[in-house]
């Protein structure tokens, strides 16, 4: 498919369409507090960052998402293990501050419902890498949710995140491949990426599921167990990332 991959500062008139975009998200990720107050921002503070694909009849196909930040200083250094919600809120406290951002961290390339599986995504990220460069950064850095993990919601992250294909060396994961593909190198696991917590009635409306029970809870899409405490009344999944480094 042909594509037209611009940035949302190009085209703001694209903001609605890139809204209102059609996902595959589970409902509950959308709960992390932390991207719930910080996502909306990333279109009207960054726009430099925001890129939008559109097809040849100007339908919004897919967006890519990313946030300039300060890595390199005190108390940072290391990608951390908060990983998406921590980068985001190192961005805009950077922002706030005034600080001279150094790396840019992607936070979400998402193709839209009915054109999955078209090759968009790795075309996403590398548009993403090329609009890193443009803007004069040498580093792009990702909190990437493995989109095959929710299928080993046991296996620990750092085994998952390394697994590669015996024919090629690359990964097992169909998204840890494309980044690697791209140039990309596994860094290291956020182990606390994002976290959602709600009550038992919350998660219940969330997920169709009954949550009447101890423990954790396999919940589809996702990529660990959640926790539930039926005496708290509560319950909170915690979802590892992994960092991919991509040097420019």
């Amino acid at each position: 498919m042909e594509l037209k991959i611009t940035t949302l500062a190009e085209r703001p008139e694209l903001a609605g369409a890139l809204d209102r975009m059609p996902d595959t998200w589970p409902d509950f990720i959308l709960e992390d507090l932390v991207g719930w107050a910080n996502f909306p921002r990333i279109a009207v503070e960054f726009p430099h960052y925001v890129l939008v694909a559109t097809d040849p009849e100007g339908a919004v196909v897919a967006r890519a998402f990313s946030v300039p930040f300060v890595l390199d200083a005190p108390g940072r250094g290391e990608l951390p293990v908060g990983g998406w919600d921590q980068v985001l809120l190192w961005a805009f406290s950077d922002l706030r501050r005034g600080r001279t951002p150094d790396t840019v961290s992607a936070i979400d390339i998402t193709v839209a419902t009915g054109h999955l599986g078209q090759g968009i995504s790795g075309r996403m990220l590398a548009a993403m890498r090329d609009n890193a460069r443009r803007l004069g950064f040498g580093q792009v850095v990702a909190p990437v949710r493995p989109n095959g993990k929710h299928l080993r919601s046991g296996q620990p992250m750092e085994e998952y995140a390394r697994l590669t294909r015996p024919e090629d060396g690359l990964p097992e994961d169909a998204w840890l491949r494309v980044h690697a593909r791209a140039g990309g190198k596994v860094d290291s696991v956020a182990t606390v990426s994002m976290t959602v917590r709600g009550s038992l009635a919350q998660w219940r409306e969330w997920t169709g599921l009954p949550f009447d029970t101890d423990g954790p809870v396999e919940v589809p899409g996702a990529l660990v167990p959640v926790h539930c405490s039926l005496a708290h009344g509560y319950a909170v999944y915690v979802e590892p990332n992994v960092w991919v480094r991509h040097q420019l």
